[in-house]
């Protein structure tokens, strides 16, 4: 593939230190594709709300990515900033922010993120509407589905089309959606949106059971895992740490130790952009030699560490890998 600008400065100027982790990970994360392998990627944190779904969603569409982690707040902070872009509210100043002018934040609607604060009414209950619908008329007819597929459903409806507020395709959801592409949503519970589902339970208005379990999931991922990780198998892209990617890296082990599955494969590549200190005890801080100790990674599994900014490093690896 013949590189385009962005790129070609990766590759001139990014030759030593976190700078070169970055390219080599790049690399062999393009590599890995066209040796035939297939690739998760973890989302941790608040890249949703970073709007990593401008490069993201094109990673997606492209067929370079088979499969997302995430948390429950990437998976509605996309569609948060698909509907309601325009209302959100960036504090470049966040540092000096007194507690009093934190409340008055709250007290006006917004919950911040770092130096970006999201309308609840604006996103939150915009969506509320909508997603309530669809979980009741699951309800009622006796069926159940995981957090995704709820929300694959709501894009895919167009009920909110006319509060779309940036670029189809800028939102990696929606990318997610037409493709139907597997995700994984470990914790859904503690998003806003399993706040909400969780306080109409508690009202009694819905049951528990309509929403899918992160234990079927587990169980969703280990069949996905079985049937995809043949030839060169399956990547790791981690970007951060957490739920998002401790949940699904123990596939593995869980196949290998507690299903007696010798013969299954430890991921093929990995990769972790990462600030957490490994002295600390920290999971998501942990190096890539230490998961080989967990029956995750082979000795000769590919490894990188990219000890940097995720909002800065993973939009120039995905820039790398699309060719831009």
């Amino acid at each position: 593939m013949n590189k385009g600008p962005v790129s070609q400065f990766i590759e001139h100027h990014y030759r030593h230190f976190n700078a070169a982790a970055l390219v080599d990970a790049a690399k062999g994360y393009e590599r890995h594709l066209i040796e035939g392998g297939k690739m998760m990627i973890t989302l941790a944190g608040a890249m949703s709300t970073a709007e990593l779904g401008i490069s993201l969603a094109e990673m997606i569409r492209q067929g370079k990515v088979d499969i997302i982690s995430c948390t429950g707040a990437n998976l509605e902070e996309d569609i948060m900033n698909l509907v309601a872009h325009n209302s959100y509210k960036r504090v470049p100043n966040y540092r000096d922010l007194s507690p009093q002018e934190e409340w008055d934040l709250l007290e006006n609607g917004y919950n911040r993120v770092t130096d970006t604060c999201i309308p609840e009414e604006e996103a939150f209950r915009r969506i509320q509407k909508h997603i309530h619908k669809i979980w009741k008329e699951a309800q009622d007819k006796g069926e159940r589905y995981f957090p995704h597929e709820y929300m694959y459903k709501l894009l895919l409806s167009g009920v909110m089309k006319e509060n779309y507020e940036i670029p189809v395709e800028h939102s990696w959801m929606i990318a997610a959606a037409e493709k139907n592409l597997p995700i994984i949503v470990p914790g859904w519970e503690d998003s806003t949106m399993g706040n909400i589902f969780a306080s109409y339970c508690i009202k009694g208005e819905l049951q528990p059971s309509t929403m899918k379990s992160g234990i079927e999931y587990m169980v969703y991922l280990s069949d996905y895992y079985k049937h995809n990780s043949g030839g060169k198998g399956i990547g790791f892209f981690q970007i951060g740490g957490g739920i998002a990617g401790d949940f699904p890296i123990c596939v593995v082990p869980m196949m290998y130790q507690d299903l007696e599955m010798h013969e299954i494969p430890f991921w093929s590549y990995f990769c972790q952009i990462s600030d957490s200190t490994t002295s600390y005890g920290s999971y998501s801080g942990a190096v890539p030699n230490e998961k080989i100790t967990w029956g995750k990674l082979d000795i000769h599994t590919p490894k990188y560490i990219v000890e940097s900014d995720a909002t800065i490093v993973a939009p120039l690896i995905f820039a790398y890998i699309l060719g831009w």
